[in-house]
């Protein structure tokens, strides 16, 4: 199991990365999201 899991990270790791990075993005838009109407 833990082999398996090594071998699909290894093989989509450029996946990986520019998945974090929108998953990042995404909850940054939310807090901004939900932090401007407090603002107005």
């Amino acid at each position: 199991m833990a082999r398996e899991i090594k071998l699909v990270v290894d093989r989509s790791r450029d996946t990986l990365v520019a998945d974090a990075l929108g998953a990042a993005s995404l909850m940054i838009l939310l807090f901004v999201g939900l932090w401007l109407p407090g603002l107005i």
